[in-house]
């Protein structure tokens, strides 16, 4: 695709609906990047660490010699909290500081992915478990099909349009799903096939010991998170962390070959949502990831080293009763995304674009519904009305053609909680 060339794909469709058609595309990414907006940046070992501080100095005998250190430090954690809630609010998204998250393990976990990506796609293919619902192990390219999201696109801002075609194509990109933590008993859950077992590539003896080290570095920032936002939510604590206990959290890396798609413009993710609770990011090696704000700004991601990227799904949007909103977003290659990949190619690294992606999700019996008293009004509980979360994840997963095929094309109806306001 030419970055003079009219913003269309071949046999889908036009750019996202409304876009400009005849434009230099890389001109108008350039203007995108070059916006003075940044999501908000939240120490959460910090805040965690200060409430942690103050309860343990609460409980001493001579707590009263230590109020104001306790006052301090009640108000360290009591800040965040609130800056986590408002930038869910706000923005979908928010960046948060991590000092378990170190740059070193996220580039072993990026490695070896590279390394996995690059071998011959029918040794991959091996690995897949479609009767799964590629739940576990790798979804090959071109197997989902984002949501047909056009009606919502046409409605963007002129400056704040999606590239991503309408109606939408399959997605380029590669996934590899790894279960993290605990699962229940396939006995003791009526969504088993969402709790599968593992797949381990034979080649990576590595595998499972990579994995599972960044997967519970990104699942903890989750539940971290998830404990911030309650809080600052006005709700108990643990009211969304525990919620998450025996979820069936996936890593996720993603991964696209721009060897063979690197002109500026393609698209590879689509303009979507994602369907699970919230999604922690390690930071990637080849910038194009693109959010929109509750008000329908667009904005580039930049994640800085130490730091993660949050961003809300459908379950948090679910049990807020809309309070935040699942957090759209596509990945298109552009003029910063092309020039990590010369630097890359100088270097003789992979080419294979990687991102460092964890789906945090409630139980899969869990019931999805407005959570009380702070969510629960008579219009969330209307317009979010009870479903569990494993059946709201199948419904989602054929919408986007990985649990059963559906009409390319169509628009869609969506799941309940994402009915738009």
């Amino acid at each position: 695709m030419s970055t003079e060339a009219t913003i269309t794909g071949g046999a889908g469709g036009d750019a996202g609906a409304g876009a400009p058609q005849t434009a230099d595309v890389a001109a108008v990414m350039e203007k995108w990047d070059a916006r003075d907006v940044a999501l908000p940046i939240v120490d959460i070992c910090e805040a965690i660490e200060a409430r942690d501080k103050a309860a343990e100095l609460k409980a001493r005998d001579d707590a009263s010699e230590h109020a104001e250190t306790i006052a301090k430090l009640t108000k360290t954690f009591d800040d965040a909290c609130t800056a986590v809630a408002n930038a869910l609010h706000t923005f979908g998204s928010l960046v948060v500081r991590d000092k378990r998250a170190s740059k070193e393990q996220n580039d072993s976990f990026l490695d070896m992915i590279e390394s996995y990506f690059e071998q011959p796609d029918d040794v991959k293919m091996a690995d897949t478990r479609p009767e799964e619902h590629y739940q576990v192990g790798p979804t090959p390219a071109y197997i989902e099909l984002p949501r047909n999201h056009c009606s919502k696109t046409a409605k963007l801002g002129e400056d704040e349009k999606a590239l991503s075609l309408c109606p939408p194509e399959r997605d380029p990109k590669w996934r590899y799903f790894w279960r993290i933590g605990d699962r229940p008993d396939p006995s003791e859950t009526a969504y088993p096939d969402l709790n599968a077992e593992n797949v381990e590539p034979a080649a990576f003896p590595e595998w499972a010991k990579t994995m599972n080290a960044w997967g519970e570095v990104l699942l903890n920032a989750g539940k971290d998170v998830a404990t911030l936002a309650a809080h600052g939510f006005g709700m108990e604590d643990d009211a969304l962390a525990s919620r998450m206990e025996l979820g069936p959290h996936l890593l996720a890396p993603t991964a696209t070959n721009l060897a063979k798609h690197n002109t500026v413009g393609d698209v590879l993710a689509g303009y979507h949502y994602d369907l699970n609770f919230m999604t922690v990011h390690g930071k990637s090696r080849f910038p194009g990831l693109y959010v929109w704000t509750r008000a329908g700004v667009k904005m580039p991601v930049k994640v800085p080293d130490g730091c993660l990227l949050i961003q809300a799904g459908a379950q948090l949007q679910h049990v807020t009763g809309g309070h935040v909103l699942a957090g759209f977003h596509e990945v298109v290659v552009g003029p910063r995304t092309i020039a990590a990949l010369e630097r890359a190619k100088a270097a003789g690294r992979s080419q294979w674009r990687v991102s460092s992606t964890m789906f945090t999700s409630l139980r899969t019996d869990e019931i999805l519904k407005p959570i009380a008293p702070m969510f629960n009004t008579p219009e969330a509980v209307a317009k979010y009305p009870p479903i569990a979360t494993g059946e709201h994840t199948l419904r989602e997963l054929k919408a986007i053609s990985l649990a059963a095929p559906r009409v390319e094309g169509a628009e869609d109806t969506p799941v309940s909680s994402l009915k738009e306001a």
